[in-house]
């Protein structure tokens, strides 16, 4: 990252896409603190931890049970952060807002490669200031990995194809690594570009080219780790139940359940699909770019031309989103951050439109992308009311403030001032989300607030789970956590006190056995499912449930 924007450049525009995107890595930074949450975040953290808990980095374990959804890349990941910086939230987030750096840096190198250099900036720009990934660097889960790891394939591949043939190398390592982190599906979007390419420019050779079928023997070589992995967890002892059942192979898993089993809804992870989900949701997780990005595709779609039929710029970048889209939505497993994937396709595609366009059509977008600043703007304050997040009326006066000077500096028609005044919307909306949003909505995260009160007044003692377990309170809890779902698992040797985390509900159901002391009681709401009852601070009340930690000892 370093290298692409220390560049010097004698082109005022450029410049200016530079400090936007040192100014968006910088603020990017405050998405480390906060915490880490539920539900997935959670999960994959307290995976991590478990990995150094018991000096095991090829079993994976949830509550002390075997674990088979995910490959491991993320958690060895995560897991050596831990090994380098401490267990934290700040250890568990830092490597994917690395990675995430990366893969802006890949995407700059492959838009200066595919289109030209101010293409490429504006991409960056867009790209860092999607609001689902400013959200995804703060909720951290697989996708940052996800799309730095098949952007820099992309790359590679591209540079082999096009002269050096070596970058086969790098370029299966990187899809090795993309694969170890979600699944082997994680190949279509790599290839699918190329082979569209390849077929409509009739380049059949390329098929039988040695350095295709290497490429293709790299990779499996490199994910001999997720495989190993695999074969000593599960496929070594079928006689472990898994899915409620026996003889489950990790490695068939890995192949085609995983993947192809959710895609066909036919594995033993379920969903239902809807064809026209990722169109809404590209809609808001696309802002601010959203709208010019539907534009550019409509504007394609009438000349008909959306793949494309001169460059291989348009047919292998637009070919890969748009085979990665359709299998998206096609899929009966959907969640909005799989979408994530395509966004610098998404990026490069709206950065190559824009700057097509003539005065006329520039000005109509730079009306609809004020439009949206405002939206934006009114649309956080309300939330900041709405929700009451402490210092609500600070954050009203740097949004107005900032949103003022920045509408002033950009309000004339170009390409740069509508790029710049579109990234300060979204500037706007991760001081909002790091610094006040997030922490509030935290305070509601039971398992995590109560394993930082147990870091704080009962670090080394052990503690049991009593039924509505939290992967927050795993990952947080200072000790291993004991997980326990029926009274009599409660039982200790010895007379000495234990401590429970525990539905506040389920307390009474101790008083019959034990002497019981709340120690504390915590409000708890799944906070990756907002309601309105919950947003608005009049309501919320209602909307909560509580968990306790409770001291117990026996009945003398």
């Amino acid at each position: 990252m370093m290298h692409i924007y220390q560049r010097g450049s004698t082109n005022l525009e450029e410049k200016a896409y530079y400090i936007v995107i040192w100014i968006i890595a910088f603020i990017s930074i405050f998405s480390l603190f906060g915490g880490v949450m539920e539900p997935d975040g959670a999960l994959y953290a307290s995976i991590a931890k478990n990995m150094l808990l018991y000096n095991d980095w090829l079993n994976l374990y949830v509550r002390g049970q075997d674990w088979l959804d995910k490959p491991h890349l993320t958690f060895w990941l995560a897991a050596s952060s831990f090994k380098l910086l401490g267990i934290s939230g700040f250890a568990y987030k830092l490597p994917s807002l690395l990675f995430g750096w990366l893969g802006s840096y890949y995407l700059y190198l492959l838009g200066s490669k595919l289109y030209k250099r101010r293409i490429a900036l504006i991409a960056v720009v867009m790209f860092m200031t999607a609001f689902h990934v400013v959200i995804s660097n703060f909720d951290v889960r697989a996708e940052i990995y996800l799309t730095t790891f098949t952007l820099a394939a992309v790359f590679h591949y591209y540079i082999a194809y096009r002269s050096l043939s070596y970058h086969v190398i790098p370029g299966s390592f990187f899809l090795a690594c993309g694969i170890m982190v979600k699944g082997i599906f994680v190949i279509i979007p790599v290839l699918s570009g190329f082979i569209c390419y390849w077929i409509i420019t009739k380049q059949y050779r390329e098929f039988i080219k040695l350095k295709w079928w290497l490429a293709l023997l790299l990779v499996g070589i490199f994910i001999l780790p997720e495989l190993y992995a695999l074969y000593i967890q599960f496929d070594m002892h079928p006689e472990k139940v898994i899915f409620n059942q026996q003889n489950v192979s990790g490695i068939r898993f890995f192949f085609w359940d995983s993947q192809f089993g959710r895609f066909f809804n036919t594995g033993p992870i379920k969903g239902k699909g809807d064809v026209s989900f990722f169109l809404h949701t590209t809609l808001w997780a696309f802002l601010p770019w959203s709208v010019i990005f539907y534009i550019a595709v409509f504007n394609k779609l009438k000349k008909r031309s959306i793949i494309g039929k001169k460059k291989a710029t348009t047919l292998i970048i637009n070919s890969n989103a748009l085979v990665a889209f359709l299998l998206f939505s096609f899929s009966e497993f959907q969640l909005p951050h799989y979408i994530i994937i395509v966004f610098p396709h998404f990026a490069l595609f709206t950065a190559s439109y824009l700057s097509s366009l003539k005065h006329k059509k520039l000005k109509a977008i730079s009306i609809i992308q004020q439009v949206i600043f405002v939206l934006v703007l009114v649309l956080l304050i309300m939330i900041a009311f709405v929700f009451d997040v402490p210092f609500k009326f600070l954050f009203v006066v740097l949004a107005l403030l900032t949103g003022t000077i920045a509408y002033i500096l950009f309000f004339r028609v170009s390409v740069r001032n509508l790029v710049c005044l579109s990234a300060v919307s979204a500037v706007i909306f991760m001081l909002f989300a790091y610094a006040f949003f997030y922490p509030t909505l935290l305070r509601y995260q039971a398992g995590m607030v109560a394993g930082r009160w147990l870091q704080n007044h009962h670090p080394n003692g052990p503690v049991k789970s009593y039924l509505g377990h939290r992967f927050s309170f795993d990952f947080y809890a200072p000790t291993k956590v004991e997980y326990v779902d029926d009274i009599s698992q409660l039982k200790s040797k010895s007379d000495n006190k234990q401590i429970v985390f525990l539905p506040t509900t389920n307390v009474p159901d101790l008083t019959s056995k034990y002497q019981v002391k709340i120690l504390k009681n915590f409000s708890d709401y799944h906070i990756t499912k907002l309601k309105w009852g919950f947003l608005n601070h009049k309501t919320r009340e209602k909307t909560l449930t509580s968990f306790s930690l409770v001291e117990l000892r026996k009945i003398q």
